[in-house]
């Protein structure tokens, strides 16, 4: 049974470190705000110019003034600070965020990502800031199924959708493993209800041996 993308979220929120600054991009990990500790000790940065963003708000307490990168209603902790869009790439571009989380169509094992483009015909592209956070933040995460609706798997020896970053994803989460992507090769850090050998027939991929 694979992990929900709520249960998902929970361990990604558990794996960031107190005192972080961190975006969240579009897609599932909106979802990781939600399971954060109460408090100031994980800053949450959004594109569109906000520090300080909270989790989603109650149902009927929407603020429409306050909404992060993808549109979608958020809520402010004491102390937030809003800015220029400008500004909020410049806190991207120049490293001052320690981790961001994304979603990916694909990433290869040398930490390559592709979440920008599917390369079909007529597909719409979604260029937004992850080419940004992808070489900004001192730490990329991803969150993502481990196979597409297809079934095929979506952690691959090399990407063919068009590239977002080459080698600048460090960690990616999915619903049947967490991998860390490391100089010595792809490392099965985390499993859920998947064997190893489930992972290695799966993804024919080299997989070094469970942290």
């Amino acid at each position: 049974m694979s992990l929900s993308r709520e249960d998902l979220a929970a361990i990604v929120a558990r794996d960031i470190r107190e005192g972080s600054y961190v975006n969240l991009g579009i897609g599932i990990p909106t979802l990781v705000a939600n399971y954060l500790p109460p408090g100031d000790a994980i800053i949450l940065h959004t594109e569109n110019g906000m520090l300080g963003m909270g989790p989603s708000p109650a149902e009927g307490q929407e603020d429409p003034d306050l909404m992060n990168a993808g549109k979608l209603p958020v809520t402010a902790r004491p102390g937030a600070s809003y800015f220029h869009h400008a500004d909020s790439f410049a806190m991207m571009r120049g490293g001052h965020l320690d981790v961001c989380v994304l979603g990916a169509f694909q990433v290869s094992e040398r930490g390559d990502l592709a979440n920008w483009h599917s390369g079909a015909p007529g597909a719409i592209p979604a260029v937004g800031g992850a080419m940004d956070l992808a070489i900004g933040a001192k730490q990329v995460f991803v969150m993502m199924d481990l196979q597409d609706r297809d079934g095929r798997p979506k952690l691959v020896a090399d990407c063919s959708y068009p590239l977002t970053g080459v080698a600048c994803v460090d960690r990616v989460y999915t619903d049947r493993a967490v991998f860390d992507i490391t100089l010595d090769g792809l490392v099965v850090r985390e499993t859920f209800d998947t064997t190893h050998d489930e992972l290695r027939e799966l993804l024919a991929l080299d997989l070094i041996g469970i942290l």
